[in-house]
């Protein structure tokens, strides 16, 4: 994984980051969901305008997890307003670290990760933040293992079923 490339996503990037989030979060979700609801959100969390939209906003940073040319992961922050639920203005919420099923285990959501962090410790923030479903429990393991812990929940709508996903976050010390 020495070629592994973390490298900020721009519009040019609009059809390799809605490809990789189709497929990460299919790959992550779609054994456990049905498909009228996966097909539901795959469309609206990614459709070409939301992601226009938030590509151009300031408040919000997308990284792609790049192996010899082809995108395996991605990371999406978000500060400000653009955060998915009112947190502290100078917070910095981790709203998507996926990659794909082929590389989980080798080390590309912990360079993510490093990536948010680094943006944590630029922007000057508090604190970092997320929501992780419940039932997503490597992902809330990984975030447990770098130092986050539970502080609230709240209902994620997948299509029509309400799921419970833990907030979390990572106090920073600067």
């Amino acid at each position: 994984m020495n070629d592994l490339k973390i490298k900020k996503a721009s519009i040019d990037d609009l059809e390799k980051l809605q490809s990789i989030g189709r497929q990460t979060f299919s790959e992550t979700f779609a054994e456990v969901n049905s498909e009228e609801n996966m097909i539901q959100y795959l469309e609206q969390s990614f459709a070409t305008e939301k992601l226009i939209k938030e590509l151009n906003n300031p408040s919000s940073y997308f990284y792609l997890a790049v192996l010899d040319e082809k995108v395996i992961g991605y990371l999406k922050l978000n500060t400000g307003e653009a955060q998915t639920e009112k947190q502290d203005l100078d917070a910095l919420e981790i709203e998507r670290i996926y990659v794909a099923k082929e590389f989980h285990g080798k080390k590309v959501a912990q360079a993510l990760y490093a990536q948010a962090e680094q943006m944590a410790k630029e922007l000057k923030a508090s604190y970092m933040w997320l929501g992780v479903w419940e039932e997503n429990y490597r992902a809330a393991s990984f975030y447990t293992k770098n130092g986050f812990v539970q502080f609230d929940t709240h209902i994620f709508r997948l299509g029509d079923d309400e799921q419970t996903d833990l907030l979390m976050k990572k106090v920073l010390i600067h």
